[in-house]
């Protein structure tokens, strides 16, 4: 007989090699078949509500590591909620307009656009944007990220535009819309006003200079012969110098270096004396910045006046306490500026260059007029100190390129006056990392009204006609009917109807007595439309609500997607449109440097799935810290596969041992159970509450680490090991063998349950193989209950002592291995020394042959010497010896007895009755 035929050895279709690359598709085409999103749904109906509102990725391009990580971890969200109780729909979503897309088609496609009409040239913009959503919907949905991904909410449909013009609407009608001209970031090579969120910061190498401006008027507080001194970087502004502002509660000083007598607050003397070199210097006298106030300066090389005014804004930190004051190229000196009655001068067109209002230096691009406004400064006198220093500057997000503040006539959305409802709605969000929240309301706290208005043409346009006399026509009947327009034709009527089509019909204004209107030109800004979704989506949808449980993006997001959402919706609601927000940080390469397509470090999704599959993938990101900035690499993708392969052959092994397991015949009583069996169930429902837990507050690599360890360690390393020896060798039914498939099976469901969010397709294909299961997915089951059992902790306590004490035997097993005494284990027999507890805990856990998977265990008298060659650890020593006998044929253990059944010689006794009862025949 071939003894081989008689072991009970495990038996599974589930492959050792996962080969991702090519099963998953396989698993996504089961998924597609079987409407797996809408079964989930169903199944779901009647529960409460779980919403993950998708903050819309870009549509220009292949999806990067970010955005796989970023859908990656919603998917996560979303699968638990969808398994603990909820219905957690997900309808992902794509930002469409906005100038990327307007450049693509310029600059990489050679579109001419200048050779046809806005309307024509927005429609190439539609179909190249909805070319790049079905090139990245292919892409996340070859991640396994489950969602209604053929009924996406897209920024340019024409349902959603009609929305986005009724948040418009309902914000101008509480007056929180309004026109004005004030300085503005402003793009020259985009040329358009952006927001702050549209804002990025890099170095940039700027003049520092010092100018002196003379006194012309010193109002009985100065004499005359003063010069008041100011610092900039940007000498371009100075042709629009109006003023100088100073602190009314600072202490000036009036410095004479013996040829010229300079005014400087007296807090930064002490600097200027060095940087300036005035080294025999007095102070002739001292005033209080409100005492020099309507003091009138010469404009350094224009025949005007700058005049001396009192500003808040005005610091110590750094430059002379005396600030140039432009009121087109500045917030500041914008807003102190119009409480003097200055005019708004802004030489500088929408290109950047210099106007006729800038005599001596029109035509020139604003950067380059700062050579030659420094040698008109020198040749003045008027320049004390010309530098250079490095420093971050703003540049637009898009193009990469430093951003000018410029005053021109823009929309703006009112921040002042719901700041305080913005703060409070800021406050009742759950923030998660919990420093989401102060950064968040910082920047609430200090932001400026929000420029809306954007001069381009792909977007949505701002739905705002004029009269004949320039007068704004917005009312609630004009935007009610252009929103109907725009959810029936979509918003490209704006650019191919005349004005009065758009208008109701009927419609008449006294500012136009002749029936004629115009349409405004600009469009909205793209974080309007986006930040209008909590409408557009959460309220407009039947599925979803408003509002959303959850929103989750990057930490850019918070002046972003956060940020616009919020305004926009406790303008309407007096909420925000989250209960929740969560954010994750940034991926780095493997050495910890940002990603850069120029450096070469970039590591595309598509790729990795290609060669490793989505599951590395998902599993990579479950490791991470990713609240924080993480890193990926080839090296660490690597080191995941490893554990993946790790969790992948444990389930194999659980289901090769289950083969002939059916959990409604087979299954054996927790009471019935030896020990061992009870801590392991013990054990899993620990690990079931452990990682419902780390979900619950969204720590993945918690999750991760628990369902490794519990792989490696409880199982792998112990369980699954000892149970070798029963599981093959025992006959089918034994109690013992029957007892560890219960505690295998129990392990299984759960693990691959814990780790379905994770793994989405390997645990999708485990399921198939697991027996007795009849929904057709795991994804349509729920995670597991932690069950508790009695004297649980009592149980844990002696077998985790008993854990240590294997692992110092083991270590015995590995020194005599070393020492070639023994080959395998089962080569060896041992002689344990040990007293008190540990040797009560010895005499009482069952066979120490099986759990030490050793031929014979002999544990010796309680003072026993002991030997010099045994090993000798913490809690006991180990005598490891060669066992005596022979092999037995069946179960490879060495013992004494083998030849002592006559039927059976190569075997032990035990085994020689289980062939004879069980396989004889």
């Amino acid at each position: 007989m071939d003894y081989k035929d008689t072991l009970l050895m495990p038996k599974t279709e589930f492959p050792m090699r996962g080969n991702l690359p090519n099963r998953e598709p396989k698993q996504q085409e089961i998924w597609a078949d079987m409407n797996i999103y809408e079964k989930v749904q169903k199944r779901a109906e009647g529960k409460p509500l779980f919403i993950l509102h998708d903050g819309p990725p870009y549509a220009n391009g292949d999806i990067h590591i970010g955005h796989a990580l970023n859908k990656i971890i919603k998917d996560f969200i979303v699968r638990y909620k969808s398994m603990t109780g909820f219905q957690a729909p997900y309808v992902p979503g794509w930002d469409t307009h906005g100038l990327p897309i307007e450049t693509a088609l310029t600059k990489n496609k050679k579109i001419k656009r200048k050779e046809m009409t806005t309307a024509e040239f927005r429609e190439l913009c539609e179909k190249y944007a909805r070319e790049q959503i079905d090139n990245q919907r292919e892409q996340f949905m070859r991640l396994g990220v489950r969602g209604d991904w053929w009924n996406p909410y897209v920024t340019l449909d024409k349902e959603y535009e009609a929305e986005q013009i009724k948040v418009f609407g309902d914000m101008a009608k509480k007056g929180l819309i309004y026109k004005g001209k004030k300085p503005v970031y402003w793009s020259p090579t985009s040329e358009s006003a952006l927001a702050e969120a549209e804002i990025e910061y890099h170095d940039k190498r700027s003049a520092s200079i010092y100018v002196s401006f003379q006194v012309k008027d010193g109002k009985d507080v100065l004499n005359g012969d003063e010069k008041f001194v100011i610092w900039t970087t940007t000498p371009w502004t100075l042709p629009a110098n109006l003023g100088i502002s100073v602190h009314p509660n600072l202490e000036y000083s009036v410095v004479s270096t013996g040829t010229d007598k300079f005014i400087v607050a007296s807090g930064l003397l002490d600097t200027l004396v060095q940087d300036l070199g005035w080294d025999n210097h007095s102070v002739v006298k001292t005033v209080k910045g409100s005492e020099l106030e309507y003091v009138t300066a010469q404009h350094p090389f224009y025949d005007r006046e700058s005049l001396v005014m009192c500003g808040e804004h005005v610091t110590v930190d750094a430059g002379t306490g005396c600030v140039h004051t432009a009121p087109g190229h500045g917030e500041d000196d914008f807003i102190v500026s119009r409480r003097y009655n200055l005019d708004v001068l802004c030489p500088v067109d929408d290109k950047g260059v210099m106007t006729e209002e800038a005599p001596g230096f029109e035509g020139l691009f604003y950067d380059a007029a700062n050579k030659p406004i420094t040698e008109q400064l020198e040749s003045t006198g008027a320049l004390l100190k010309l530098d250079f220093f490095t420093h971050s500057y703003p540049h637009d997000w898009r193009t990469k390129k430093p951003v000018i503040f410029r005053a021109t006539s823009q929309w703006f959305a009112s921040i002042d006056r719901i700041r305080e409802d913005l703060l409070q709605a800021i406050k009742d969000t759950t923030w998660t990392p919990a420093w989401g929240e102060n950064r968040l309301h910082n920047m609430v706290r200090d932001r400026g009204d929000w420029c809306i208005s954007r001069q381009r043409v792909w977007g949505v346009p701002i739905p705002v006609l004029y009269a004949e006399n320039g007068e704004v026509i917005l009312t609630d009947e004009t935007i009610a009917h252009i929103s109907d327009l725009f959810a029936k034709h979509g918003s490209n009527i704006w650019f191919e109807w005349d004005a009065k089509d758009l208008l109701p019909e009927g419609f008449t204004s006294e500012h136009s007595p002749n029936g004629v209107f115009t349409k405004e030109t600009d469009i909205m800004d793209v974080w309007f439309d986006s930040g209008s979704s909590h409408q557009a989506v959460l309220d407009a949808r039947s599925e979803l609500d408003r509002p959303a449980d959850l929103y989750m993006e990057g930490s850019d997001q918070y002046r972003g997607w956060f940020n616009s959402s919020l305004t926009t919706a406790v303008a309407l609601t007096g909420k925000a449109p989250y209960k929740g927000v969560l954010s994750h940080g940034f991926t780095m390469d493997g050495d910890g440097r940002k990603m850069s397509k120029s450096i070469g470090n970039t590591i595309a999704p598509i790729k990795v799935m290609n060669q490793l599959g989505a599951d590395i993938l998902r599993l990579w990101v479950s490791s991470v810290d990713y609240q924080a900035d993480h890193r990926v690499s080839d090296k660490i993708l690597k080191q995941v596969s490893e554990v993946y392969r790790k969790i992948r052959n444990t389930f194999r092994f659980l289901l090769g041992n289950l083969h002939d397991f059916d959990p409604a015949e087979n299954r054996v009583a927790y009471e019935d159970m030896g020990e061992v069996h009870r801590f392991m169930l013990v054990k899993v429902n620990t690990l079931i509450d452990d990682v419902k837990k780390a979900y619950e507050q969204y720590q993945f690599s918690t999750v991760y680490n628990l369902i490794h360890n519990f792989c490696t360690v409880e199982l792998s390393s112990f369980y699954m090991d000892i149970s070798k020896d029963t599981l093959y060798i025992e006959h089918a039914d034994h109690p013992e063998r029957r007892a560890y498939q219960t505690v295998m099976y129990d392990v299984l469901v759960a693990l691959v349950k814990l780790s379905a969010p994770i793994l989405s397709h390997t645990a999708d294909e485990v399921w198939e193989h697991i027996p007795g299961v009849t929904e057709e997915s795991v994804q349509l089951t729920d995670m597991p209950e932690a069950e508790t059992f009695a004297q649980s902790e009592q149980l844990v306590e002696k077998w985790t002592t008993f854990m240590t004490l294997r692992d110092e035997v083991l270590k015995a097993l590995e020194e005599a291995r070393n020492a070639k005494v023994i080959g395998k284990s089962l080569q060896s027999a041992l002689t344990l020394y040990a007293s008190g507890e540990t040797r009560q805990l010895l005499e009482s856990a069952g066979s120490l042959e099986k759990l030490f998977i050793v031929s014979k265990v002999t544990i010796a008298e309680e003072n026993a010497d002991v030997p010099a060659e045994a090993a000798t650890f913490e809690h006991l020593s180990v005598l490891v010896e060669k066992a005596e006998g022979e092999v037995c044929a069946r179960s490879w253990v060495v013992s004494p007895d083998v030849g002592k059944d006559a039927e059976y010689p190569d075997l032990t006794p035990y085994n020689a009755e289980i062939v004879r009862k069980y396989y004889a025949n």
